[in-house]
C-alpha cells in the first residue's frame, strides 16, 4: 500500500450497494482493503482463507472477489478457479506481487480473472479497477437481460405471429365460404327471378291465345342470335327478358283483338294493337333492373325503314335488342297466323322474313336469323326426352317443363331429386297426359 492512499480520490462514486469479498490471510491488508473500499459505497465481506471465502459465496451473491495469490492450502489462483466454475457472473480480481508470472498465468487461464493488482497497489488504481469490473458486471447482466428479453419477445412475436396467421387464416375461410355463400344466393336470386319472369310469360301466354310455348320459342331464336351478332351479357339477358314478356301490352286487349291478325285489323283497333308496346314498356318501367328490357319493349314494332311505330325510329337508331325481337316475334306469328289470316308454313315464313331484309328488318339481324335457322335445319340436338319412368335425381332439365296448356312446371336448369320426380310422375297420373320431359345427356351441357 503506496503512501498515495492519503491523498483525496477523484474517482466517481459507483452504484451503491455493490458486494465486495476481500480474501487474504493477512488480517492488515484485509483492514486495509475494507478501509479503502467502505468509503465507495461497498458493502464488504472479508474472508482470511479460500475455504472461508468459499462459505460465504455460498451465503449470498457476491458482485467482486479481491483474492490475495500467496494464501495456504489453497492459493488466489485455485480459488478463483473454483469461484469461476460456481459462480461466473462474480468478476474476479487477484493481488500479486511482480515475481509471481507463473501465477497470473495460472489465474488467467484457469480463473479466468478480470484484472490482477500488484503489490504494492496504488489506491486509485485498485478503486478504478472495482469500479470498472463492477461496471463490466453491470454491462454483462444488462447484456444477459437483454438477450433474455430479446428471447422472450421472439417468442411472443412468434405466438403473436402464429396466433395472427391462425386468425388470418380462419378469417380468409371465414370470407371465403362468406362469398361462396353469397355467390351461391345470387345465383339462386338469378334462377329465381328467370323463373319468375317465365311464370308471368307464361301467365301472359294463356291470356293472349298464343299457342303454347310461342313465348320460349320467340325468346330462343332471339338469343341464338343475339349469340350470332355478339351482343353482350347484359344486352342478352335484357333480350331474354324482353321476348319472354312481349306480350305483356296485350294483357287489357278484348278476346276479339287477340284473336284477329293484325293484317285484319283497321282504325281504332290497329290504334290500340299499336299501342301494346308503350304499355309494356310502362308495365316494367319502375323496376330500374327491367328498364333495358322496358325499352327493348316500347321498340318492338319498329322497322329498319323508319315506318314503324311508337316513335317512328328508323335503322341503328332502334335498339339492337328490339331489332332482333321483332324479326324472332314475326317469325313465329306468321306460322300461328297472328299476322296473316293463314298460318304459314316455317319455309313460307322464312321466304316473308328474307324479303323484308333492309325495309322492315336490319339486315345484318336477317343474315344472323338466317345462320341460326340453318343450323337447326342441320344440328342434332343433344338433349334427350325421357319418361317420368326414366328420371334418375341429378338429371337437369334442358327444357323448361310445361303442361299441356302451355303453363311452365319447372324451369330449364333445373335438377330433379326424387321429390320432384315424384310430384311429376304424380302430375300425369292425375292430368291422364304424358308431359314432355327433356333432359340433358352431359352435365353442365347448353
Amino acid at each position: 500500500m503506496s503512501a498515495a492512499a492519503s491523498l483525496p480520490l477523484a474517482v466517481p462514486a459507483p452504484s451503491a450497494g455493490a458486494v465486495v469479498l476481500c480474501v487474504d490471510d493477512e488480517p492488515n491488508i484485509l483492514s486495509s482493503l475494507r478501509r479503502l473500499l467502505r468509503g465507495q459505497g461497498y458493502r464488504i465481506l472479508l474472508a482470511e482463507s479460500g475455504a472461508a471465502a468459499l462459505a460465504i459465496l455460498e451465503q449470498e451473491p457476491v458482485d467482486v472477489i479481491i483474492s490475495d495469490m500467496r494464501m495456504p492450502q489453497m492459493n488466489g489462483a485455485q480459488l478463483l478457479a473454483r469461484v469461476c466454475a460456481r459462480w461466473p457472473g462474480t468478476m474476479r480480481l487477484l493481488l500479486t506481487g511482480y515475481a509471481e508470472i507463473q501465477a497470473i498465468q495460472d489465474a488467467i487461464n484457469e480463473g479466468e480473472i478480470y484484472r490482477y493488482i500488484t503489490k504494492p497497489w496504488v489506491d486509485v488504481d485498485i478503486l478504478l479497477v472495482v469500479r470498472h469490473a463492477l461496471e463490466r458486471r453491470q454491462l454483462e447482466q444488462e447484456k444477459a437481460r437483454l438477450e433474455a428479453l430479446t428471447v422472450q419477445q421472439n417468442d411472443e412475436l412468434k405466438a403473436l405471429n402464429q396466433s395472427l396467421e391462425a386468425k388470418v387464416e380462419a378469417r380468409t375461410r371465414l370470407l371465403k365460404a362468406q362469398h361462396e355463400a353469397t355467390v351461391a344466393a345470387n345465383k339462386k336470386l338469378h334462377h329465381n327471378f328467370v323463373t319468375t319472369i317465365k311464370i308471368f310469360s307464361s301467365m301472359i301466354e294463356q291470356r293472349s291465345q298464343s299457342v303454347s310455348g310461342h313465348t320460349r320459342q320467340v325468346a330462343e331464336l332471339a338469343g341464338q342470335m343475339g349469340v350470332v351478332l355478339g351482343l353482350a351479357p347484359q344486352e342478352g339477358q335484357d333480350l331474354a327478358i324482353a321476348a319472354l314478356l312481349h306480350d305483356l301490352g296485350k294483357i287489357g286487349f278484348s278476346d276479339a283483338l287477340l284473336r284477329t291478325p293484325l293484317t285484319a285489323l283497321h282504325g281504332e283497333t290497329l290504334g290500340q294493337f299499336r299501342k301494346h308496346p308503350v304499355r309494356a314498356q310502362e308495365f316494367l318501367m319502375p323496376l330500374e333492373d327491367l328498364r333495358g328490357s322496358a325499352a327493348i319493349l316500347r321498340c318492338q314494332l319498329e322497322r329498319f325503314d323508319g315506318n314503324g311505330f311508337p316513335d317512328g325510329l328508323a335503322g341503328f337508331a332502334i335498339p339492337i335488342g328490339a331489332r332482333i325481337l321483332a324479326l324472332a316475334i314475326d317469325y313465329y306469328n306468321l306460322q300461328q297466323g297472328a299476322m296473316v289470316q293463314r298460318h304459314l308454313r316455317a319455309d313460307e315464313a322464312l321466304t316473308l322474313v328474307l324479303d323484308a331484309s333492309g325495309k322492315r328488318y336490319d339486315p345484318q339481324v336477317v343474315a344472323a336469323f338466317r345462320q341460326v335457322v340453318q343450323g337447326q335445319e342441320s344440328s342434332v340436338s343433344a338433349d334427350v326426352e325421357m319418361l317420368s319412368g326414366e328420371l334418375l335425381p341429378g338429371m337437369v332439365l334442358a327444357r323448361d317443363l310445361l303442361n299441356r296448356e302451355g303453363l311452365m312446371l319447372l324451369a330449364n336448369e333445373h335438377v330433379l331429386d326424387a321429390h320432384i320426380i315424384e310430384q311429376v310422375r304424380d302430375f300425369e297420373s292425375k292430368s291422364r297426359c304424358r308431359l314432355a320431359i327433356w333432359v340433358r345427356t352431359t352435365k353442365g351441357q347448353a
